[in-house]
């Protein structure tokens, strides 16, 4: 304790611009030197804690001398406010700091005889999905290696309730009526049960709550509609429960077939890892060291007796997942994080779903910090107080988003100094503060999350997620649940219906970059200031023309997502039966590779109906032959991709389907790894310019363009596009397959012409490391041909 006084007495003393420089750099050097050289638990404790100095020294400075005078109200007050801007992200920095500095990996838990495993209630939430979607997760679902008489699959149909059967509207209640006998036939075909209730209250938590007074297994998983698990799922989790009798929640993190709106537009899904990653692989696992990760509403399994004692799921916000967490953890329960993908789900696949989705989330999160404030909750230790905070508060960041984006037009185009500081002053405190806090973000995260793309995310959500703010401040109780709209068809390219005040920002802040260069150059009087002002506000264009990217919304590259494997099988064409390994799989099609001599005659020239017999995995039960149609061959030397499309299922071809696609959870393992190579800060900066000097460009074209007609959507799974795995040095667990092989020739012939040439130099300069890699791999495939 006393050293930690010195050490902030130490800091506190004032010193001169150069010394402050001086010392910022040297810092600066000696974590690089940390960063590049040492490794481990106590190396990782040093270079934060030096990265935290000098963000400490900045803010002492920031509050201390960089405040405009009082004397002048306006600018004193827009300056206080972007203080307070700062000094939230500051506390948010620290506050994941903390809870992040040494995530905890679990090892796995011990097995159990079949004797000994808990009775399981799987719960199915669903309102308005397809019934193509409950199928597989149903086939899916009784598939999982457990013992089939300690497991109970429950659909639990909102759509379908007494309430919406008996609707005044008669086609709504028609639909209704037609919805619950499909759905009644559907889960005997899957041996699920079918239940539904009188009235629609409470949303998601209350249909919860009523499968709880049906069931009675000691365990309750629950998945959402979409979420599909993996064989494994109970395997790798129920162990848990034996160990600890207070454990209430094991969670797993929520993987994704589908890119979301950022990642489909900006074309990053196959190389970057996606925003969810970051929560799932550090932040849960660093919630969980201190026992506060928490329900996320699916992928989970809870204890029954801890669900009694809180009297059900929590239903008071829309966010009934934390909010039950939190009061199982305020009555002394334990939760555990279980850091493997074993389930699959779907994105919202429109901007204006996604931010739908976020505004749930975020007023949720925000009634539970009115209604339940962490802080003032009896029972909770302080760092899991803390925890809560973080998770609740991160909310906040459309204000100080927003804040950091207009707030150098300020200057520009008004003249308020909300901001007293010199040049030199800028570069010693600022800019240094700038690259450290860069610097432990990728340190931390770098594998995760590539530099500048939380800004972007953030911004995105920033303004429509700020009038989701102010209506939970003004009426806490108010927000209603929403179910978030999946599977939106995007036949074609267009523009976001949320695109105009997007436009709007960009056009401003242009106007703002014009502005202060003319004023730098021309007009007498002006200082150094307006230059550092300027660059500030740039930045900020380049984070408004990458939303611009976002919001021209692509057509879908597949009709249904696709997840690539390593299965093998046996198709049966035209009376002859061969191997084929399959390496792409979707609801709607597959990809199989071959030896070409083993084609019968005719193939890939005329559709040909077949059958495909999967190999199944270890311990699981053959599954039926799927019926097939070849409709597409491609010839790479001796061997031969084909693309095989299913048709029409019959229920039993839901669970043959179910046994290929999700029989093997590390075929999502291997493809989250695939993504997850370290971006540095220069190429993520490179990167983060091109967006933001391009994708406005395509933006204007299809502004300029219209609607335009709808372009068919292959329903062929899109091969993977030569992303060679990372070096296994730098992954933990089991050395990953080989990259899966794709011939040239399929590449061609899916790969939109839209897309961006791979040759493209800039490309090639921002995705160095990357390409270099991706050529020894293309160049060892060419001598083996």
């Amino acid at each position: 304790m006393g050293t930690t006084a010195a050490g902030l007495l130490l800091l506190s003393q004032p010193v001169g611009t150069g010394n402050q420089l001086a010392m910022s750099l040297a810092a600066m050097a000696a974590m690089i030197v940390l960063w590049l050289f040492l490794d481990g638990p106590r190396t990782r404790f040093v270079f934060l804690a030096m990265g935290s100095l000098v963000v400490l020294r900045y803010i002492l400075w920031r509050v201390t001398s960089t405040l405009p005078s009082p004397a002048d109200p306006v600018s004193f007050g827009f300056g206080l406010l972007l203080l307070v801007g700062e000094l939230y992200c500051v506390f948010i920095l620290f506050v994941s700091l903390i809870i992040n500095a040494d995530p905890l990996r679990r090892p796995p838990p011990p097995a159990a005889p079949a004797g000994d495993l808990p009775s399981v209630d799987v719960f199915v939430p669903t309102y308005n999905e397809d019934a193509a979607i409950l199928a597989m997760t149903l086939a899916a679902a009784r598939q999982m290696s457990y013992p089939p008489e300690k497991l109970t699959i429950w659909l639990l149909d909102d759509g379908g309730t007494d309430q919406k059967c008996a609707d005044p509207d008669p086609r709504k209640a028609e639909a209704a009526r037609r919805r619950r006998a499909a759905l009644t036939a559907l889960c005997a075909d899957h041996g699920a049960r079918y239940l539904t209730r009188e009235r629609n209250l409470h949303a998601k938590a209350g249909n919860l709550n009523n499968g709880l007074a049906q069931a009675t297994g000691e365990i309750v998983v629950v998945f959402d509609a979409d979420h599909v698990p993996f064989r494994s799922f109970l395997r790798e989790t129920i162990g848990y429960f034996a160990q600890d009798p207070r454990l209430f929640l094991v969670q797993t993190p929520h993987a994704f077939l589908n890119p979301d709106p950022i990642e489909r537009n900006l074309r990053t899904f196959e190389r970057m890892p996606s925003e969810n990653e970051m929560f799932y692989a550090v932040t849960q696992r660093g919630l969980d060291k201190w026992n506060g990760s928490f329900f996320c509403g699916s992928a989970a399994l809870l204890r029954r007796e801890a669900l009694d004692e809180a009297g059900g799921f929590s239903g008071i916000t829309i966010t009934e997942d934390c909010e039950t967490a939190f009061e199982l953890h305020a009555r002394g329960w334990t939760s555990a994080y279980v850091d493997k993908p074993l389930i699959a789900g779907l994105q919202p696949d429109t901007l204006a779903d996604f931010i739908g989705q976020r505004s749930r989330w975020c007023q949720g999160m925000f009634q539970i910090l009115l209604l339940k404030n962490p802080a003032f909750q009896t029972g909770l230790k302080p760092i899991q107080k803390l925890a809560y905070l973080s998770s609740m508060t991160f909310w906040f960041f459309p204000v100080p988003r927003l804040i950091f984006m207009f707030a150098p037009l300020l200057h520009i185009f008004f003249d308020l100094k909300i901001f007293v500081a010199s040049v030199d002053e800028s570069i010693a405190y600022t800019a240094t503060y700038i690259v450290i806090n860069l610097m432990m973000q990728n340190y931390v995260y770098g594998k995760f999350r590539w530099p500048f793309v939380s800004e972007l995310y953030e911004y995105i959500q920033g303004l429509y997620l700020s009038k989701a703010i102010v209506s939970v401040m003004v009426s806490p109780r108010k927000p209603t649940f929403k179910v978030t709209n999946k599977g939106a068809n995007l036949d074609h390219d267009h523009l976001s219906s949320l695109a105009l005040p997007f436009f709007a920002v960009y056009a401003l802040l242009f106007a703002g970059c014009a502005v202060a260069a003319w004023r730098y150059l021309f007009e007498p009087g002006v200082t150094n200031l307006m230059l550092v002002v300027g660059l500030w506000n740039f930045f900020n264009l380049l984070t408004a023309g990458a939303a611009l990217g976002v919001c021209a919304e692509r057509r879908q590259r597949e009709r249904t997502p696709s997840l690539p494997i390593d299965r093998r099988g046996v198709l049966t064409l035209g009376g002859r039966a061969v191997d084929v390994a399959i390496e792409r799989v979707s609801a709607e099609a597959c990809t199989l590779r071959l030896p070409s001599g083993h084609l019968v005659p005719g193939a890939g020239h005329r559709a040909m109906a077949g059958a495909l017999t999967v190999v199944p995995v270890p311990g699981a039960r053959p599954g039926g032959a799927l019926p097939v149609t070849l409709d597409r061959v491609a010839r790479t030397g001796d061997e031969a991709t084909c693309h095989l499309r299913f048709g029409t299922l019959r229920p039993q071809d839901y669970t043959a389907l179910a046994g290929l696609m999700y029989g093997d959870a590390e075929a999502m393992r291997r493809f989250q790894l695939r993504r997850r190579r370290h971006k540095d800060i220069l190429s993520g900066t490179l990167q983060f310019v091109w967006w933001g000097l391009v994708e406005p460009l395509r933006a204007l074209r299809y502004a300029l363009a219209g609607e335009g007609p709808p372009v068919a959507v292959d329903p062929a799974p899109a091969p993977v596009f030569d992303e060679p795995d990372p070096a296994p040095a730098t992954l933990p667990g089991p050395p990953l397959d080989p990259p899966v092989r794709h011939p040239e020739p399929v590449r061609a012939a899916l790969v939109p012409a839209e897309a961006e040439a791979s040759s493209d130099w800039v490309r090639l300069m921002l995705e160095f490391e990357n390409e270099r890699v991706l050529a020894a791999e293309r160049g060892r495939r060419t001598s083996t041909v």
